[in-house]
């Protein structure tokens, strides 16, 4: 492997940014077209790969809350680069009303973790996950529209979280708790997962939310639970050895990890960096800031496929890689290395950042009725495998941010900026 060149002597692919344009502008409108529930409010439960709707399927709060992070990050972008908002910011308000007014628990405070198509409460439980995704999309919403009531609900749940959710004795969070906020025997944010009191997964989402309501808010509490968010993750889930997370853990942070997830590795890899500069604690960064190029580096060195796409994970009792390539994944691969690129300068990053755009260009984007596939096409899309396009797990978010923290960054990088120009996908 040669020596690669710093990022500042390499041309920036300023190329690159006219597509990112227009792919978060095709992804803005797939929503704000066939996200909407005009009949029951807020936003469908379920959308099938064919756009078709599945009007009677639960809401989950995940979807709504990315729903809202979205809309809200979407319209502060487009203010950034002067462009009208076409209708977006109505549906970000839309979402933080639907949110407040349906999934909010006015009881016991938090929010509920489902609720039938009508609006009325399915699953009650309070699942630390999803608290933390209110926290982020109330945040982003707050920077939009300055809504006191936004940010008032997001330190709500904050404090919530910080009372009922934290290991006093070992640190870290718990996965969930009951609809009081009593303790409950069953964790699992899913079927598919273990029942793991602490996961990778609640503990990387509660980072990125802690990181964007101590930008809007930098008081004392939110500081010292970003700072210790930084600490257990990087001393107990991040494996500087293996370059890899721990997905499951038990109460005394003892790893129950079935596999590595690749996409996680390299989605955590860049939330890392922004939560330590978020934080702007020298000591911590230079302490932990390599953790996020370990992370990244075995992605690259284990988890790229034969397409440049990244791999979904790696299965301890089969010992192999699966070779489907999620939406999520690919997104959050594009974003890493290219944030890996920008910390080291080493060009395989670059060259890994542009194979996975060419990868979501040719077999994640579905150019026969928009947004991306739940699973992607390879060579012939398989239409009848993908679980939906919209649903309790597919949201605007992953995707959507990609577009513009790609853009942001090649901007960035770039002396010259360029017109958010729409159109076409590319």
């Amino acid at each position: 492997m040669t020596q690669s060149t710093a990022v500042e002597e390499k041309p920036c692919p300023t190329r690159l940014l006219p597509e990112f344009d227009r792919q978060l502008l095709s992804i803005a409108e797939w929503w704000k077209s066939h996200a909407p529930d005009r009949d029951c409010g807020g936003f469908y439960g379920e959308v099938s790969v064919q756009n078709i709707p599945r009007a009677k399927a639960d809401k989950g709060i995940v979807l709504n809350a990315r729903i809202l992070w979205f809309f809200s990050e979407h319209c502060l972008y487009l203010q950034h680069h002067e462009c009208a908002d076409s209708g977006y910011r109505e549906l970000a308000d839309r979402a933080c009303d639907y949110l407040l007014d349906h999934f909010d628990d006015r009881e016991y405070g938090g929010a509920f973790w489902s609720l039938d198509y009508r609006g009325a409460v399915k699953e009650s439980r309070k699942q630390t996950y999803a608290q933390a995704f209110c926290i982020y999309a109330l945040s982003s919403y707050y920077r939009l529209t300055g809504s006191e009531r936004a940010l008032e609900k997001a330190m709500q749940y904050f404090r919530l979280i910080e009372t009922h959710c934290v290991d006093r004795e070992r640190g870290g969070y718990l996965e969930a708790v009951a609809r009081d906020w009593s303790n409950v025997s069953d964790y699992r944010l899913s079927e598919k997962d273990l029942n793991a009191p602490k996961t990778m997964n609640n503990h990387l989402h509660l980072l990125e939310a802690f990181t964007a309501l101590y930008r809007v808010h930098p008081g004392g509490e939110v500081r010292a639970a970003l700072r210790n968010s930084i600490v257990w993750f990087c001393e107990h889930i991040a494996d500087p050895h293996s370059g890899h997370l721990r997905l499951f853990l038990d109460e005394r942070w003892q790893d129950i990890s079935p596999g590595y997830s690749y996409g996680h590795d390299i989605e955590a890899s860049w939330l890392l960096v922004e939560a330590l500069e978020a934080l702007g604690d020298g000591g911590l960064d230079r302490r932990y800031r390599p953790l996020a190029l370990a992370l990244g580096e075995s992605c690259l060195r284990e988890g790229v496929g034969s397409m440049g796409q990244l791999l979904d994970h790696f299965d301890f009792a089969s010992r192999s890689r699966c070779v489907d390539a999620e939406w999520w994944v690919q997104a959050e691969a594009l974003v890493g290395f290219l944030n890996l690129w920008q910390m080291s300068g080493e060009d395989r990053y670059r060259t890994a950042f542009e194979d996975v755009w060419k990868f979501i260009k040719t077999f994640q984007v579905d150019r026969e009725d928009g947004e991306w596939l739940y699973h992607a096409s390879l060579v012939t899309a398989v239409r009848t495998d993908q679980r939906y396009k919209l649903g309790f797990w597919k949201g605007p978010y992953h995707n959507g941010r990609a577009m513009m923290e790609a853009r942001r960054r090649i901007e960035k990088m770039s002396i010259k900026n360029t017109q958010y120009p729409g159109g076409e996908q590319p």
